[in-house]
């Protein structure tokens, strides 16, 4: 019989972002990030110097988001870790402190796949949220992946398509390398996309399966466009950065509703959801909006605190897979190559 009040403490170290959460009964009481600036001078993710900051920062990080719970360690009814997919260093580090901490407070371990916490993050108790019903679609997009994923129950996903090369952070993150932005690129095309024009300059859509993606003609052709622009006016970025951002984000997230109206259409499934880092994006967001009116979908859009990489979703993943005591041995180990059906 499961406690009036079960409490799960969540931690995330799967890239450079250090995170733990708390939550009681799926409900978040606490959600701390400790990002690490070192990487912004690198243009990328170094994966040395992510596991040891990861080192620096995850005990003062677990602790704060104890404190912020209201609780104390012995509350705890379990610890839930992300085992991958990531970093290898970066998930060490929390993997093995995750173990640690469990055998200490003798207290059951949760592993949790960081991809099916992106989507679980949509069952998070909040005020007036609404849970998608069983069958959904969620469109997972993130730095590291692009999938369609049919989710039949909380522990059953199928990939119905996924990029063949690329994933579409990357395609942001590159293109906004291209015209000379600062890393992370992506929240900065939007930012500037806001301002532009994104009917100004069009880019070809790659031609993949219905249900696929990819990315990587696409980088180039804005490459090769950017590049003989500037052969012609060695201006043209500063002069059109509004434009070209708008151009580059429509042409992107028109290929990602393209493929989500393919998949209403061979599925039957009308209950659209978007998880990861890139469903950030403000006109990914206002697409789907309209896509309720426009196609009567309905559509699920987490909230910002949730998109990118969190512990509260790794929380609420271990809550889930708690109350079907679904326990991790001692022995688990982290896994940089992890699918989401796994």
């Amino acid at each position: 019989m499961v406690s009036k009040n079960t409490y799960i403490l969540g931690i995330e170290s799967s890239c450079d972002d250090t995170s733990a959460a708390v939550i009681r009964n799926g409900k978040v009481l606490s959600n701390i990030v400790a990002s690490q600036e070192i990487h912004a001078k690198y243009g990328g993710v170094v994966p040395e110097l992510a596991s040891r900051a990861h080192q620096q920062n995850i005990v003062p990080v677990v602790q704060q988001a104890i404190e912020q719970a209201g609780i104390n360690k012995d509350d705890l009814n379990a610890i839930s870790f992300t085992k991958g997919p990531g970093l290898m260093g970066s998930l060490l580090v929390g993997t093995s402190f995750a173990k640690s901490l469990a055998m200490g407070l003798n207290i059951p371990l949760i592993d949790v796949n960081h991809m099916q916490a992106h989507i679980l993050a949509h069952f998070i108790e909040e005020e007036n949220t609404r849970f998608p019903p069983f069958p959904f679609v969620c469109l997972t997009i993130s730095g590291g992946h692009t999938q369609i994923v049919k989710v039949s129950n909380y522990f059953e996903f199928e990939i119905l398509g996924e990029t063949i090369d690329d994933a579409v952070g990357e395609a942001f993150d590159k293109s906004a390398k291209i015209l000379g932005l600062s890393y992370p690129g992506g929240p900065l095309v939007d930012r500037y996309a806001q301002q532009g024009n994104p009917k100004a300059f069009s880019f070809t859509k790659p031609k993949v399966g219905d249900l696929d993606f990819s990315f990587s003609g696409l980088k180039t052709g804005i490459l090769y466009f950017i590049q003989k622009k500037l052969e012609e006016n060695p201006r043209f970025i500063q002069e059109n950065i509004y434009d070209i951002c708008a151009s580059i984000q429509y042409t992107i997230v028109e290929i990602l509703m393209d493929k989500l109206k393919n998949t209403v259409q061979k599925t039957g499934i009308k209950h659209i959801a978007i998880a990861g880092g890139v469903s950030a994006n403000s006109e990914i967001r206002k697409r789907l909006q309209l896509a309720q009116n426009q196609w009567g979908w309905t559509t699920y859009i987490p909230k910002f605190e949730y998109t990118t990489d969190n512990a509260a979703m790794i929380a609420i993943a271990g809550y889930l897979k708690y109350l079907n005591k679904n326990y991790a041995d001692i022995s688990v180990k982290a896994t940089a190559r992890l699918k989401v059906t796994e």
